[in-house]
């Protein structure tokens, strides 16, 4: 249900851009306007995303297999780093067109054709984005939130040409176009670093978020009765899965059955409070025969007396 979930959302945000691309483009040539065409271009590259983002949904489904037995997580970081990339590219071209209009200058025609499509563009990227975005943070898919951001962005973006149209139509300032169609790259090109950070730093497995931190950190201390301490505690994220493994050392006299049951038992509530985790416990004894470590030994052993 989750991939199916995904799958369709990523599919309709394909849908929607194809339809973007098609009607900006077409009346933006008609126009004559840089700022219309740099939001076709915007709205180009969104499906160029959309598509990455589908695909890289349908791969990050998969399960681990002999040659990735940590799974297919990490394809959605990657789609994300592609994603910001091609922004950026795409910001920079509609600075040169943009650049070009100034030089050149020219006649804007059709300003209410513009308009509207700018405002169908703003409405329908704004509740496509919602869904997206509502999908992404309910199954943790950095992929769809990548797209979703994109779409933001593009709400943004078209309601700034929409006035921009409307500036031009009540001034006949014509220089207002290009100007426009920096200010829309510059907000791609923010957009596109923010992402960049978010998709590319999970590549570079740092660890999880402070707040997932947080969490873990009080399910151990939960647990602090029974064991000494941990250490080497590390964590990373692929995709929408948690990678977490840790030592962790209990009383010298701590059967193995004791030391597997504590274990499970964090992990067990680790999952239920963080999804998709994936958990390694190493546990290890005590070296020294320390006062708390004595004081653990005899707790654990009315423990196993008791459910004996």
């Amino acid at each position: 249900m989750e991939h199916a979930a995904k799958i369709r959302a990523a599919r309709v945000s394909v849908g929607s851009n194809l339809l973007l691309v098609a009607t900006k483009l077409g009346v933006g040539l008609y126009m004559g306007s840089v700022s219309v065409i740099s939001e076709a271009v915007h709205s180009a590259i969104d499906l160029l995303a959309a598509v990455i983002a589908y695909f890289s949904v349908r791969k990050a489904s998969q399960p681990a297999d002999e040659h990735h037995p940590y799974g297919h997580g990490k394809i959605e970081n990657v789609s994300g780093t592609i994603e910001a990339v091609l922004i950026f590219a795409a910001a920079l071209m509609i600075i040169y067109e943009a650049v070009e209009k100034i030089r050149g200058r020219g006649e804007i025609k059709a300003l209410g054709a513009g308009a509207a499509v700018m405002a169908f563009s703003a409405l329908l990227n704004f509740f496509v984005s919602r869904y997206l975005l509502r999908t992404a943070r309910k199954y943790d898919s950095v992929a769809l939130e990548a797209d979703a951001l994109h779409l933001q962005t593009d709400v943004y973006t078209s309601a700034g040409v929409f006035a921009g149209l409307l500036a031009i139509h009540l001034t006949g300032i014509t220089l207002l176009d290009p100007l426009i169609a920096i200010l829309v790259a510059l907000l791609i090109i923010r957009a596109a670093w923010r992402m960049t950070r978010e998709a590319f730093l999970n590549i570079l497995d740092v660890k999880l978020p402070d707040q997932e931190m947080e969490i873990l950190h009080r399910i151990l201390d939960k647990y602090s009765g029974q064991y000494l301490e941990y250490h080497q505690l590390r964590t990373r994220k692929a995709g929408a899965e948690r990678h977490i493994d840790m030592h962790l050392v209990v009383p010298f006299d701590a059967t193995v059955e004791d030391g597997h049951r504590l274990a499970h038992d964090i992990a067990e509530e680790i999952c239920r409070q963080l999804p998709n985790c994936h958990i390694l416990i190493h546990v290890e004894p005590c070296d020294s025969c320390c006062e708390r470590c004595q004081s653990l030994c005899c707790s654990s052993y009315e423990r196993r007396k008791g459910s004996g």
